[in-house]
């Protein structure tokens, strides 16, 4: 009796897995997304975009910042003396010549020479630190490590700081390069000859110069930003600050989530949704992002519809057919 009652049932349920299951193995489609994938879809917009970089900083006094070679070629330095006060007009340190024409660098109004950073004679290329400067007064100073520097480099014409617990924000002046310096050198001074001390007949001594105090070369820094505050803004020794640095700016964008790219700097792809729900990656060249959406230089229209979550590269794609690698031949 209890095999007779058992009979049906295990018939329905053979028939109900015969019904619900697909005949021969199973068939996938690698444009579509795998079932039960949460996905929505975006279309591009235009937007304004302006990407910041911000960095903890303080108030420092008297900070060192450096001084680049404004194009290749050879440094050849001046003999800068101890200055008497703090400078009204900028000072030359240096010349780089190229092709026989010389390029200045110079300190500006209100910083002195701290010392030179490679040797006289030197070939040198645009953009590498050839000499030290020392602010004389207050400036805001911010550490930076190396993924920032190559963030912020030539970035640096729209800076604003935030004192904290204190005025801002306002904007700041960068001073010299953000590049890490070595330790400066200041060349003693040749000594004195017998010419110098007996100078010809009926010529008038030189008035012996007043004994100065002996320079001291700058000392290496690390990786930072040195900016200096309009007049107007009281400084404190030592204040914490926070310096904000615009790195770029686009307008009117084409912009997507960042949700709906594989990349994030340069090249990416996108999914674009077709009529028939799959999905076509697509190439994209990509530019600035606020961390919520990211530019979209060339690839797309904006009339197109991507798929969030985009592509996922970490899995590679199966090709159809055989697996090539193997022999196919008997």
């Amino acid at each position: 009796m209890r095999n007779i009652l058992l009979a049906p049932l295990c018939a329905l349920i053979t028939v109900g897995v015969v019904a619900c299951s697909p005949s021969g193995p199973d068939q996938t489609n690698p444009e579509l997304a795998p079932r039960g994938t949460a996905m929505t879809k975006v279309k591009p917009t235009k937007q304004d975009l302006t990407t910041k970089l911000s960095i903890s900083g303080k108030v420092e006094m008297n900070p060192t910042f450096g001084l680049v070679a404004p194009v290749a070629g050879q440094v050849r330095y001046f003999d800068v003396p101890a200055p008497n006060g703090t400078p009204t007009k900028p000072i030359r340190v240096a010349t780089v010549w190229k092709d026989g024409a010389p390029n200045y660098v110079e300190a500006p109004a209100g910083a002195t020479f701290g010392g030179r950073l490679v040797d006289d004679k030197a070939t040198v290329t645009a953009g590498m630190p050839i000499a030290s400067a020392k602010h004389v007064g207050y400036a805001i100073v911010g550490d930076i490590d190396g993924q920032q520097a190559y963030k912020i480099s030539g970035a640096l014409t729209d800076v604003t700081v935030q004192i904290k617990n204190g005025p801002g924000p306002f904007p700041c002046t960068v001073l010299g390069t953000i590049a890490a310096l070595p330790q400066g050198t200041i060349p003693e001074k040749p000594p004195v000859t017998p010419d110098t001390k007996n100078p010809p007949a009926g010529q008038q001594p030189k008035t012996p110069e007043q004994p100065q105090q002996p320079q001291q070369p700058s000392a290496s820094t690390g990786l930072r930003i040195v900016c200096t505050a309009p007049a107007d803004v009281q400084m404190i020794n030592g204040a914490s600050a926070s310096i904000e640095v615009t790195t770029g700016k686009s307008t009117q964008a084409l912009v997507v989530p960042v949700e709906a790219v594989a990349g994030q700097q340069g090249k990416g792809k996108v999914d674009v949704l077709q009529p028939d729900g799959s999905r076509r990656t697509t190439d994209v060249t990509l530019g600035l992002t606020d961390g919520k959406v990211i530019e979209v230089k060339s690839g797309l229209t904006g009339d197109e519809e991507l798929a969030i979550p985009g592509p996922n590269l970490a899995e590679p794609q199966q090709q159809g057919g055989a697996d090539q690698t193997k022999p196919t031949g008997p």
